[in-house]
């Protein structure tokens, strides 16, 4: 088909990355439809009525893609930080250096001889594939580990069993075991803090995150429609109408809202069963604190929390990345909780519950004077790899792309392996690669060699 109709649906990452290639390779018929009134999506950023800039969660920008990094270095022109990343785990009332099992000097003794164990029991084991990820815990990393910190930390991250889920997506997520390395960083005192494909990572100076994607925006504005959100979408006449009784016909469709939603909105419907894909909700709460960043914070990037002295999982000292997400004479930080329909969110005052649980694990103290809090929540914050994903992805994804509807992006392919913003960026690109040039979409269908290391 020569020069067909191209319909992006939603102008997060994913839809970017497909308006940024059609803009670079001079197509011009295609559109992008957002249900907000910015670009961005999950990668948007925000600043509230004291001055504070937020993220929705801690992003890092790491690339796995050196198209990716051009476009960021052009949108950018230097206009950022470059961090040394330095991530802690708070456990046992100390931090403890990330990865956790290269760092098991700080714990207590009796607990850091149970890890040690552990690791040299999962070093000198073989035997029968692992059947879920936390099977895949056990197995990796030993009793220890998998019990004083990686079961009760993923409980909390994806409030969901982790006995429940597939472990295909983890790639480059952990650092292998080395039980001579692990050893040698006991007896000599040793941090062990480089690891880790994001160990150097870049932030924009100003306006968060989100600067990245409203500068790539600005190429390609007169193609995107904001505040339309998608109502129907017959596959037989290819049309999407829109909420506001507004239509569009396409020849081809990029949707990159959540699958279940798409699948709920197709004519003829396709929500005649049950489909395994469950997510995690998230809140965001910001804390803006009078002064400067303490000592003991002045040089961490995040910290995970596994314990339940906090009901958030993570912590990023936001003001670290950059000194202009919070006002002159304060530093912040940003705080992330998960629920699901599996767990829901603690019961309470969520803002309350985390100056709370901020304070039990000397991430504030009551010396300080909080000048601000920030509380944002999706409905769909991480899409969970359950047992039975990739079997239905494997049938559903291609019988929509047999009907010329691509589901694409964090939530649109449903592949956390794969929803980072440089991956979820170039699943657009490898689209349009794909219905213009025949290329592959190596992202969405080879992600553990995507994730390999460059």
């Amino acid at each position: 088909m020569k020069n067909p109709r191209l319909l992006i649906i939603g102008a997060g990452p994913c839809g970017l990355g497909a308006a940024w290639r059609l803009h670079e390779i001079g197509y011009s018929n295609f559109h992008v439809y957002e249900q907000s009134n910015h670009v961005g999506g999950l990668a948007s950023s925000f600043v509230d009525s004291e001055g504070f800039t937020w993220d929705i969660g801690g992003h890092v920008l790491h690339s796995h893609y050196p198209y990716f990094d051009r476009m960021f270095a052009e949108v950018m022109q230097g206009d950022y930080f470059t961090h040394e990343r330095e991530s802690w785990i708070y456990i046992y009332d100390r931090f403890v250096p990330y990865p956790f099992q290269n760092n098991i000097r700080y714990l207590p003794e009796k607990v850091r001889r149970e890890c040690l164990k552990g690791l040299s029991d999962a070093a000198n084991k073989s035997g029968v594939a692992p059947k879920n990820f936390a099977a895949w815990i056990v197995s990796s990393f030993g009793r220890g580990i998998a019990n004083h910190f990686l079961i009760p930390y993923n409980k909390k991250v994806w409030a969901y069993p982790p006995g429940k889920m597939n472990f295909r997506w983890v790639g480059d997520r952990v650092a292998n075991i080395d039980i001579h390395r692990i050893k040698t960083n006991i007896r000599d005192s040793k941090d062990d803090l480089s690891w880790g494909p994001n160990a150097v990572f870049h932030f924009p100076k100003h306006g968060g995150t989100g600067e990245i994607w409203r500068r790539a925006a600005k190429k390609f504005l007169g193609n995107i429609s904001f505040q339309k959100k998608v109502k129907d979408i017959d596959l037989k006449k290819r049309i999407v109408q829109f909420s506001d009784n507004t239509k569009d016909e396409y020849d081809e469709l990029l949707s990159t809202m959540p699958l279940d939603s798409l699948l709920g909105i197709i004519t003829p419907s396709q929500m005649s069963q049950p489909f395994p894909l469950h997510f995690s909700h998230v809140a965001i709460i910001g804390i803006g604190v009078r002064g400067a960043v303490p000592e003991r914070l002045r040089t961490k990037c995040w910290v995970y929390f596994p314990e339940d002295k906090a009901p958030f999982f993570r912590a990023t000292v936001f003001s670290n990345y950059s000194m202009y997400n919070a006002p002159a004479g304060t530093w912040s930080l940003m705080t992330e909780l998960s629920g699901s329909l599996f767990r829901p969110f603690p019961k309470g005052d969520l803002v309350d519950l985390v100056l709370r649980g901020a304070r039990a694990t000397r991430l504030t103290t009551k010396q300080d004077t909080i000048v601000d809090t920030w509380l944002f929540q999706t409905h769909y914050g991480y899409p969970t790899p359950t047992l039975n994903r990739d079997r239905f992805l494997d049938t559903i994804l291609p019988h929509l792309a047999k009907n010329h509807v691509f589901s694409r992006g964090r939530f649109g392919a449903w592949k956390y392996e794969v929803s980072n913003q440089d991956h979820t960026f170039m699943q657009g690109v490898e689209w349009v690669n794909r219905i213009v040039e025949g290329g592959e979409e190596i992202t969405l269908t080879k992600p553990n060699v995507v994730n390999a290391k460059r």
